[in-house]
């Protein structure tokens, strides 16, 4: 029954193993090869390790750079509304322009024509926001390996 299929079709396999010696040798060359590959690309260019940044006073903030600084923010909601009004006059005496816009677009339009001293907010709930610098803006290089 199953044992006499079962063997047969183990000895039907060793023979064509057997018989095709070039691609069972490659069968086991190949991924292993890919393994090694894998293994010499990871150490020739290993992951960075950054020490901790021990907390340091910065000092008040020079509020003089903040002149005229333009902050968009969409969607125009309740919650952004008064989000963007606690960052404009709570932290900031004078200064900071906040806009709204309606979408998106309109947001990188709008930076598009005021790259220096714009920067957007985009709301994507009442918890979660992303920022969108101009191209200008100088990364850290940190960070550019994770980009």
């Amino acid at each position: 029954g199953v044992w006499r299929q079962t063997r047969a079709l183990l000895f039907k396999n060793c023979l064509i193993k057997c018989r095709t010696k070039k691609s069972s040798v490659q069968e086991v060359l190949f991924p292993l090869f890919f393994l090694f590959w894998l293994i010499l690309m990871s150490m020739m260019h290993p992951h960075r390790k950054y020490g901790e940044v021990p907390n340091t006073n910065l000092g008040t903030l020079d509020t003089s750079m903040l002149v005229n600084f333009v902050i968009g923010y969409t969607p125009p909601t309740r919650m952004a509304r008064e989000i963007m009004k606690k960052v404009a006059f709570d932290n900031f005496e004078e200064g900071i322009i906040t806009e709204e816009y309606l979408s998106e677009e309109e947001l990188q339009e709008a930076s598009a024509f005021k790259p220096s001293n714009f920067v957007g907010v985009v709301f994507n709930d009442a918890m979660s926001y992303q920022l969108r610098f101009p191209d200008s803006v100088a990364m850290s290089s940190i960070y550019m390996e994770s980009r």
